[in-house]
């Protein structure tokens, strides 16, 4: 099995490319299940969870490859209407079908995603949402059946759900009449699935707002047209911090400033400064690293995939830290692995209390999810010593060549079986 090993760091310098973001590209690639064209999608990550959900659509008989960061999706081709456990069980975001599948054909069986270490996310909210267009939705064996032709309808979230706004963005997309939905995300990549959707045609209003109104086609499908995936904010934030932790001064190119506010202002906080010009950002050293207090919220607040990466930068400030994860309540798997590092984390409930300032020491650590891992590779850079961080998998399904970049700016990290 993979694993990184990295060194001890004192500087990074030079510029990283930022790729297009994942959680974009996932409901984007999907979209084309509404679409009666070949899809042409640019800037695509080349990551594990995206190769996953084209080998789903793959086995629902579309045509789906990708290659060169550009994926080519037919969907015409579709035969099947179950997505089953075999791949759901490995993303989440496979849920992400179902939407689109019972407004395309009137049913469809998708496997019910099961748990996740980060914590519950259930998708009850996806399921009444579709019931109120007029879905009718049993669980047999792990699967949710859907069935119905779906009609508009106005829904309220009960709380903001990103994959729950997606999924039924896209089902309303093909229902009959209007559908409003309020509460809705406001994420970029929620606000590039509206875009796309309108530039294909549907009448759609309040995009980037809380609330959408959405006229459907009654069953007709959409001309989608040629499009590239925003850059990946997660993966901006994840180098900035990684330029920060070393103090160093690094150049983004590709990024958008735009979507990475509340990442650049706990920066600026911590005593960094930022310059951007178009889509390249520069992160300048800090005179003295300052603590800081994070509130992970919905967007435009500060996200919880950034949490992790934030706690190990914490780590090098001069004071005390408090984070405080009001979205997840299993999203602080990373600290015990810390802890082996030489940290000192306090944990009460979903508040953590970080203590900068300690000298931190290379050890054998273990990824638990996604954003877990590149938090212990950011406290690898700084540990005395040589650290390898295992089960790297988790990284896979959401960096693109990660350690490649990393080399790049100058880290010392080696992929080794």
């Amino acid at each position: 099995m993979a694993y990184l090993e990295i060194e001890e760091t004192s500087h990074l310098e030079g510029s990283v490319p930022i790729s297009g973001a994942k959680n974009a590209a996932l409901p984007l690639i999907v979209a084309s299940i509404l679409a009666k064209n070949e899809v042409k999608i640019s800037n695509v990550p080349e990551v594990a969870d995206i190769k996953t959900l084209i080998l789903l659509l793959q086995n629902l008989g579309a045509k789906a490859f990708l290659k060169d960061n550009v994926a080519f999706l037919d969907t015409r081709t579709l035969s099947q209407t179950t997505a089953k456990y075999d791949i759901v069980r490995k993303m989440r975001a496979s849920v992400l079908t179902l939407g689109p599948l019972i407004a395309r054909f009137g049913n469809c069986e998708v496997s019910l995603p099961g748990g996740c270490a980060i914590g519950q996310r259930p998708i009850d909210l996806h399921l009444l949402a579709l019931e109120k267009m007029g879905a009718k939705i049993q669980i047999k064996q792990g699967y949710v059946v859907a069935n119905g032709r779906l009609r508009g309808a106005e829904i309220i979230f009960d709380k903001v759900t990103v994959t729950g706004s997606e999924n039924i963005i896209m089902a309303a997309a093909l229902a009959g009449g209007k559908t409003r939905l309020i509460n809705v995300a406001k994420e970029p990549e929620v606000v590039q699935l509206c875009e796309v959707l309108r530039d294909a045609g549907l009448e759609i209003s309040g995009i980037g707002s809380d609330e959408l109104e959405i006229f459907g086609t009654d069953g007709e499908l959409l001309t989608l047209k040629e499009f590239s995936v925003i850059p990946d904010r997660i993966e901006a934030g994840t180098y900035l911090c990684a330029g920060a932790i070393v103090n160093s001064k690094i150049s983004l190119k590709g990024a958008n400033p735009a979507h990475l506010s509340a990442i650049l202002s706990k920066l600026k906080q911590m005593g960094f400064g930022i310059s951007s010009e178009g889509d390249s950002l520069t992160l300048l050293p800090a005179d003295e690293i300052r603590p800081v207090e994070i509130l992970t919220s919905e967007y435009p607040g500060f996200p919880t995939d950034m949490q992790a990466q934030f706690m190990a930068l914490a780590l090098r400030a001069r004071g005390v830290s408090i984070i405080d994860e009001r979205l997840f309540e299993n999203r602080f798997m990373h600290v015990s692995e810390l802890l082996r590092m030489g940290a000192e984390i306090k944990l009460n409930g979903h508040i953590a209390t970080i203590v900068g300032g300690r000298e931190l020491n290379a050890a054998d650590v273990m990824a638990t999810d996604l954003r877990a891992s590149s938090a212990l590779i950011l406290a690898a850079l700084i540990a005395k010593g040589t650290s390898r961080v295992h089960r790297i998998y988790h990284l896979d399904r959401g960096y693109e060549n990660l350690e490649g970049k990393l080399k790049a700016l100058g880290a010392k990290i080696l992929r080794l079986e």
